[in-house]
């Protein structure tokens, strides 16, 4: 469970976001420059609200009343962005453990193996991200986001800068992180087609403010 009350302001944009997220896909869908990927920014712990509070089972992420504040790496959130964001100079195998080799080993709950062949990315294993196709490209910052273990994926138009083609390659597998993971998602887009496909629930987001999709 993540509930967030949070306002937030940059500029001549302000953000007031108040919501209870349960288990599942939920879609945070809206037009662009409309507030998704600052929410998500600030849910990640990447930016600070101005006033607020984030709970994420029962943890106290963000309380500005009591000046707490958990910094991103401690949230223990997995993130996937629009271009992926690989580190260029490892390999495939390499980016994947980046975030797994980092974490005890009690919190693991996935292995390299099986996430590589959900994600029908072992033939990749050795490559560097350059010799990649956006696709693979994005297949391998799923499977490095969830070889973290993380309580929740926080996924930023991870298919924005995909063409057409591409995005229906990728979207099966999203699924099957859903039904095979059970990893909660917090999925922004501004593609309808991509939320009726994958959540289970959806927000609309207009000019900083939240609305439940009919």
């Amino acid at each position: 469970m993540l509930s967030f009350d949070l306002d937030f302001a940059r500029g001549d944009f302000t953000l007031a976001a108040r919501a209870e997220v349960d288990a599942g896909v939920t879609g945070v869908f809206g037009p662009s420059g409309s507030g998704k990927s600052t929410l998500l920014a600030l849910i990640a712990g990447l930016l600070r609200p101005g006033r607020g509070v984030i709970r994420a089972d029962g943890d106290v992420l963000v309380d500005t009343a009591s000046n707490r504040f958990v910094p991103p790496w401690d949230r223990h959130f997995g993130l996937v962005f629009q271009d992926g964001q690989l580190f260029p100079h490892l390999t495939v195998r390499r980016n994947l453990l980046y975030g797994h080799d980092r974490i005890a080993p009690q919190m693991r709950r996935h292995d390299l193996q099986s996430v590589a062949e959900l994600l029908e990315i072992v033939p990749l294993l050795d490559r560097r991200p350059a010799l990649l196709s956006g696709g693979e490209r994005q297949r391998v910052a799923l499977g490095r986001a969830l070889l973290y273990s993380p309580r929740l994926l926080l996924l930023d138009e991870p298919l924005s800068s995909l063409d057409e083609r591409l995005k229906q390659q990728i979207l099966p597998f999203l699924r099957r992180i859903k039904e095979e993971t059970r990893v909660p998602m917090l999925y922004v887009t501004h593609s309808r087609n991509e939320i009726d496909y994958l959540a289970d629930a959806v927000i609309t987001m207009d000019r900083g403010r939240l609305g439940v999709a009919p």
